[in-house]
């Protein structure tokens, strides 16, 4: 014989629905299976207690319980004494959680399908022949990866970039080779109600002529006249930020590096060195010159080795 489900449930007879309702989840949540599953005898304590809420959770089966009419399992009571009733009139048991049919059990299957929804996010089934399998849990869906080449200073002064299929991914400023952008929620569906998955763009660039990076370093090989190494002076240096002014010391050579500090990359420094480009024109006046000067002690490959 079922086990008075006001005892089970811990709540007096006078207990109102809402306080059933707060019993009952207080004991689902502490004895369902899925959190006990390394004690299996949790099992039948939790059948008990939810068979006790299907009864008493029903408005006219607690009715006829308190009076009397149904056990606490929901069987008619005998009226010829002891006994239950051949036609079995009643829930038909309540150990399966519900055998009875959707009618006889009134709102509680309903009210408990919702309780189980909130708690364990399984899918009840109307309580018809037991609790049905827990539903998929919601996946993200996969990500589609791309891979683009950017030129070199494109790459270091960001903007954006449309790819196959209509989208736009932002370069960022000073990206580098090798990273990968994401672009959340381009990917593929997600599966039973989950996100989509993302983009990612992986970042290849181009070697540039004149620049190169190091870290922050922004480092440039910059192309002076003659007249520049020789005299000196200020000149202006495109950048991929804007053109800013260099000093050139008098008598430079080829291979000199300067520094501009904060004109790199992120606040990082730039790096110049200086490569000294000779004319057609300079080269013919400077014959003559070139001649007087044979005899002159001075090798310029003088401890190449060294």
């Amino acid at each position: 014989m079922a086990k008075d489900p006001y005892k089970l449930l811990g709540v007096s007879r006078s207990a109102s629905e809402a306080e059933i309702r707060k019993a009952y989840r207080a004991l689902a949540k502490k004895y369902h299976p899925d959190v006990n599953k390394d004690k299996p005898q949790m099992a039948e304590k939790f059948k008990e207690i939810s068979a006790a809420y299907s009864l008493l959770s029903d408005k006219d089966m607690k009715k006829r319980y308190d009076s009397g009419q149904v056990d606490s399992s929901g069987q008619q009571q005998s009226p010829f004494g002891g006994g239950r009733n051949p036609f079995n009139t009643g829930f038909g048991g309540m150990g399966g959680m519900g055998g009875g049919r959707r009618g006889q059990m009134g709102g509680g299957n309903d009210d408990m399908a919702e309780l189980f929804s909130s708690l364990f996010g399984m899918n009840m089934g109307g309580m018809h022949g037991g609790m049905q399998q827990r539903r998929k849990p919601p996946q993200k869906g996969a990500d589609i990866r791309y891979k683009i080449t950017l030129p070199f200073i494109d790459a270091v002064t960001g903007g954006t970039k449309k790819l196959t299929g209509g989208l736009t991914v932002k370069i960022p400023k000073g990206v580098e080779e090798g990273q990968v952008l994401r672009v959340v929620g381009k990917g593929k569906p997600g599966i039973n109600g989950g996100p989509k998955g993302d983009a990612k763009v992986e970042i290849s660039i181009k070697p540039h002529k004149h620049f190169s990076r190091d870290g922050n370093k922004l480092r440039l090989t910059l192309p002076i006249s003659l007249k520049e190494a020789v005299t000196g002076g200020n000149v202006s240096v495109p950048l991929p930020g804007g053109d800013v002014e260099l000093k050139i010391p008098k008598g430079a050579n080829t291979g000199q590096k300067l520094r501009l500090k904060g004109k790199g990359i992120a606040g990082g420094d730039l790096i110049v060195t200086l490569a000294l480009i000779m004319a057609e024109s300079d080269a013919a006046s400077l014959s003559d010159w070139a001649d007087s000067r044979e005899s002159q002690d001075f090798d310029p490959r003088k401890g190449l080795l060294s």
